[in-house]
């Protein structure tokens, strides 16, 4: 089993991560806050890159939550097709939409607790919306982050809910940082398969299970 990161290594880490990644923002192309939703809801089981790829087209067609509201569903389809899940993403990105101009009167809500009742945004996506957007004082947990989490024996929590708690009451402060440092850290160093531990990796000597936590 692996073991748990102590308090003067968990310091340590946070330390570190902070120094690396100072300025760390999303790799997610946006321009407002309804074009940064549509991306983070797109992002789920989806590359950054892909999503980039796929919103020019998807943000000039339907550059509005109204626009959106009114979107064919094919149509959205066909322009989300090479994103994974793109039948479901295209129903809850109309039905997102729909209810941004039925109860918020065609503003996306910036608020954790607003953003969940949308269809489509769950915690995480609440909160990478909310981080990003706003700065705040949240952790989001995606695989790149539980993966590291667990790995520096963060957490040895089951679910990205328990990890999210888990990190948050361990870091405190600066979390919108710490999150986006620990999705660059797992994207390009602590991958899932042959993590650069040797060339690149700057957390070495707090790894903890880098041979028995599998990939998710």
């Amino acid at each position: 089993m692996a073991k748990k990161a102590t308090k003067k290594e968990i310091e340590e880490i946070k330390k570190r991560f902070l120094e690396r990644y100072e300025s760390a923002v999303t790799e997610l192309n946006y321009t407002n806050l309804y074009e940064l939703l549509i991306a983070v809801m797109l992002s789920a089981q989806c590359t950054d890159k892909r999503v980039n790829i796929i919103t020019p087209a998807l943000f000039e067609k339907y550059p509005s939550p109204q626009a959106l509201a009114n979107a064919d569903i094919d149509e959205l389809k066909e322009l989300i097709k090479s994103c994974s899940f793109f039948n479901n993403k295209a129903k809850n990105l109309i039905n997102m939409a729909k209810a941004v101009v039925e109860n918020y009167g065609g503003e996306i809500p910036l608020d954790s607790k607003e953003l969940v009742k949308l269809a489509g945004v769950g915690q995480k996506t609440a909160n990478v919306v909310m981080i990003e957007y706003t700065g705040a004082n949240l952790m989001a947990v995606d695989t790149h982050v539980f993966r590291v989490a667990h790995r520096l024996g963060l957490s040895l929590a089951k679910t990205a809910t328990e990890t999210e708690k888990e990190l948050t009451k361990k870091f405190k402060d600066n979390l919108h940082t710490l999150h986006q440092a620990m999705v660059l850290f797992g994207r390009y160093i602590c991958t899932a398969k042959n993590p650069k531990c040797e060339e690149e990796c700057f957390l070495r000597e707090f790894c903890k299970s880098k041979e028995s936590f599998k990939a998710r």
